[in-house]
């Protein structure tokens, strides 16, 4: 019974510790033994959870979503019977979460999806993680009146990453827009989508 309620924190610490390493020192700093010493845990202890590289990194991948959705917290998003608006603050209070409380939670997202382009493996998986997001927001555009639901979530997830990497890696790093501007972007890329206020 113990070793039940303790595997699971023990495998959420070397979760956790592979991500703030990945934010921190890149993929190359991600090791085994870094993850042990990061998260002083026994030296072998990462290895008896993830024996491989892959597997690592799928703990990684999975910790990642999970921490993630609360983050991005769809589950609190407005019903959409209750107009644009609503919708637009949730959405924006989510994507200001990412860059600023959980940077180097977006920071260590960027590494594995660059790190799943040369792993076929981690691609699927890094993929179907993601898979739920992507379906949410589809559900919410078709909610919202869209009339091509798959591509306007395409372009909500492309304009919240495009944002997400420009600020927390990218040329605009050192400018985090507000709460207030990352709403009226989302505001003008809605209204653009769906046509007129609502």
């Amino acid at each position: 019974m113990s070793e039940r309620t303790e595997s699971p924190s023990r495998t959420d610490l070397v979760a956790d510790t592979a991500l703030a390493l990945l934010a921190e020192r890149g993929m190359r700093g991600l090791t085994h033994r870094a993850v042990d010493e990061a998260s002083g845990l026994p030296q072998g202890s990462t290895s008896n959870l993830a024996r491989t590289r892959q597997a690592l990194l799928e703990l990684a991948v999975r910790r990642l979503a999970e921490r993630e959705s609360r983050v991005l917290a769809l589950h609190e998003m407005p019903d959409p019977r209750g107009g644009r608006d609503s919708v637009v603050d949730g959405l924006a209070l989510a994507t200001h979460r990412a860059l600023t409380h959980h940077r180097d939670l977006t920071l260590a997202r960027y590494e594995l999806a660059l790190e799943a382009t040369r792993r076929p493996e981690l691609r699927a998986y890094f993929d179907a993680t993601g898979a739920r997001f992507r379906d949410q927001l589809t559900a919410l555009a078709t909610a919202l009146g869209s009339t091509a639901p798959a591509r306007h979530a395409l372009s909500l997830i492309a304009w919240a990453d495009g944002l997400m990497f420009s600020c927390v890696a990218g040329s605009f790093s050192a400018q985090v827009p507000s709460l207030d501007e990352v709403r009226a972007g989302l505001r003008e890329l809605l209204d653009g989508m769906l046509g007129g206020a609502s």
